[in-house]
C-alpha cells in the first residue's frame, strides 16, 4: 500500500498522471517539485489572506491534513486556520475509521473542503504511508473517510 515519491512526482509531472487525476489542463502550470533552499528573505503576519483568496476558487475539493504529532505543523495550528475561514461544517469533527481502528479525525466543510489527521503520525505521510494512502484514495474517490 505505500506510495513511491518517485510514482507521486511522475503522476504531477506527466500528462497521462495529470489526466488520471482529472486536472484541467488550463487550470494550473508546470509543476514544480518544491525547493529545499528557502531564502527566508520576506516575513508576513498572516498567510490566511492568501489562503482565504485561493482556496475556494471555482469550488475544487480539497484534501487538508496534519499528522496529530507533527511538532512542524500541529494539526491544531491547522484547525485553528480552518475556522477563521469561517466555512459552514457539513461533517462534524468525527473519527475516521480502518478496519475499526480509529485512523484519525476528520471534519467536511461547505466549500468542498475536507480536513483530516492521522493518528500518531509526524509531519508527513512518510510516517503513516498506510494509512495517509487510505485516506487519499477515499478522498480522491469520493468516498467519505
Amino acid at each position: 500500500m505505500r506510495i513511491q515519491i518517485a510514482f507521486i512526482i511522475a503522476m504531477c509531472y506527466l500528462h497521462t498522471g495529470r489526466k488520471a487525476l482529472q486536472i484541467n489542463e488550463e487550470s494550473i502550470g508546470e509543476w514544480i517539485r518544491c525547493k529545499h533552499d528557502i531564502p527566508y528573505t520576506n516575513d508576513i503576519i498572516s498567510n490566511v489572506p492568501y489562503h482565504n483568496k485561493n482556496n475556494s476558487i471555482s469550488g475544487y475539493p480539497s484534501l487538508i491534513f496534519s499528522g496529530d504529532h507533527d511538532m512542524v505543523v500541529p494539526y491544531l495550528g491547522t484547525q485553528a486556520w480552518i475556522r477563521s475561514l469561517n466555512y459552514s461544517v457539513i461533517d462534524d469533527w468525527r473519527p475516521w475509521m480502518i478496519s475499526d481502528q480509529i485512523a484519525g479525525y476528520t471534519s467536511t466543510y461547505a466549500n468542498k473542503m475536507t480536513f483530516a489527521t492521522i493518528k500518531a503520525s509526524g509531519h508527513t505521510p512518510e510516517y503513516k504511508p498506510d494509512e495517509s494512502c487510505i485516506m487519499f484514495q477515499r478522498w480522491i474517490n469520493g468516498q467519505p473517510l
